[in-house]
């Protein structure tokens, strides 16, 4: 065996991390994870564990019972597995949701990285401070509190919510307001596919507008009313593919800058490297390993 492949093998001294998820094979987490890894030099390796609901406890005390060191945890455990943990971030408590699982000693810490990607990723592809900013959420799910409550905590002046069913929304004002209240909040109903009846109240100052709904994933447009938007707010979409989102295609006819959801993966990925090692991601190791993979499936379509 040469010494390059010797390098790259798994041995008993090799830490495990992987990912929980139903299903779990579409994963891009193993890639850009063990890209970062390898470059680090650290002795791991990341593997894909799929694990339907029924399963999710047992799946936990395997962690504790094979010394599993880190795990990410996808949809539709994310929730769930919120009370089945040891100790929970306050962040990911007010999320309601983990995404990242710690395992020292046998005991479980979770947390929710997915805000502070969401952060890193509006840094680097828009160069957005949300501190003083007026934001409007399209949504009012899982993700949308992950953003919301990052935005929050960065100081965001005012958070906006779009979503078809207004009483979804605003229950999460409700609820945020009483752990933000340096934050303002409104609730604005829109089904997302008729321009002219999008409350226009909700562009009012407006310098950022996040998608957190998984329209755009299919090819769907979301009907905003473009011509309302100043070329001077961006727009991130949480959603991302081997090709420009509908939104971001829209965002440039317009002349906004705008980014999809890939930074954001990168960003919280980058974040569970560092709370499990100990050490920062290597630099755009993980960005260009999923930029590469992303490439070859737009070319094998």
């Amino acid at each position: 065996m040469n010494e390059a492949r010797e390098e790259s093998c798994v041995r008993g001294t090799t830490r495990v991390f992987g990912i929980f998820g139903d299903p779990v094979d579409h994963s891009l987490s193993p890639v850009m994870q063990n890209a970062a890894f390898e470059k680090a030099g650290i002795d791991a390796v990341y593997v894909p564990f799929h694990v339907r609901p029924q399963q999710l406890g047992g799946a936990l005390e395997g962690l504790r019972s094979l010394g599993i060191a880190g795990i990410n945890v996808t949809v539709p455990h994310k929730e769930r597995v919120l009370d089945l943990l040891d100790e929970v971030d306050a962040h990911a408590r007010l999320i309601g949701a983990v995404n990242t699982i710690l395992n020292r000693d046998g005991w479980l810490f979770g947390y929710n990285t997915d805000g502070i990607g969401l952060l890193e990723a509006l840094r680097a592809e828009l160069d957005f401070n949300p501190a003083g900013s007026h934001v409007l959420l399209l949504g009012a799910g899982g993700a949308c509190r992950a953003a919301a409550v990052a935005l929050c905590a960065a100081g965001a002046e005012s958070i906006g919510w779009v979503n078809r069913t207004a009483q979804r929304a605003q229950k999460l004002a409700d609820e945020f307001s009483a752990h933000f209240p340096g934050t303002e909040f409104a609730v604005y109903p829109w089904d997302f596919q008729e321009p002219s009846t999008f409350p226009v109240a909700a562009l009012a100052d407006v310098d950022l507008v996040v998608n957190t709904t998984t329209l755009g994933l299919k090819g769907e447009s979301i009907a905003l009313p473009w011509h309302l938007l100043s070329p001077r707010v961006s727009i991130y979409d949480m959603v991302y593919a081997s090709e420009k989102t509908p939104l971001c295609v829209q965002a440039g006819r317009h002349g906004c800058q705008a980014a999809d959801g890939l930074s954001m993966l990168v960003g919280q990925g980058e974040h569970a490297f560092r709370i499990w090692t100990g050490v920062p991601a290597p630099a755009g190791v993980m960005k260009k390993r999923l930029l590469a993979v992303l490439h070859d499936k737009k070319h094998q379509s």
